[in-house]
């Protein structure tokens, strides 16, 4: 079970006192102009986020406490939380620092005062389909 802290009002529980809202640092693109919004834009921020293995920034929000959005940064090889920081900062610099593939191409962009979009996922292959089809839960049950 994840140990996770709120920031805001200093809440800690397990994660069923939180609620994760999915990728963080998400922008959504019709804030200003929808009119000149594409398709693919808007796909992009309905659909495409980063899967990465390793450090990766989650949105969470504090259900039994202040009922709050915050961002969290976790490990997702050993699901440790390296930091907790409010929603509208970019995380401490160590952490940007050790990000790698697209979340550090983001954080480049972010530093440099441009924006990035999410790379397109790259359709399974039948080795990749058939490593998935054959995983199983953390109990030891296949999954069917």
């Amino acid at each position: 079970m994840l140990t996770i802290h709120c920031p805001v009002c200093g809440v800690e529980g397990d994660e069923t006192d939180f609620h994760c809202g999915g990728q963080a640092h998400i922008a959504r693109p019709a804030t200003t102009d929808p009119h000149t919004i594409t398709d693919e834009q808007q796909r992009d921020y309905l659909f495409m986020r980063f899967n990465p293995r390793g450090l990766h920034f989650e949105r969470w929000r504090c259900d039994r406490g202040c009922g709050k959005w915050f961002h969290a940064a976790r490990d997702t090889n050993s699901l440790d939380f390296k930091a907790y920081y409010g929603i509208t900062e970019l995380p401490p610099a160590e952490l940007m620092k050790q990000a790698t593939g697209q979340w550090a191409e983001f954080f480049n962009a972010k530093t440099a005062g441009k924006t990035i979009k999410p790379a397109p996922k790259k359709a399974a292959t039948s080795k990749t389909a058939k490593k998935v089809a054959g995983k199983t839960s953390k109990a030891g049950a296949k999954k069917s």
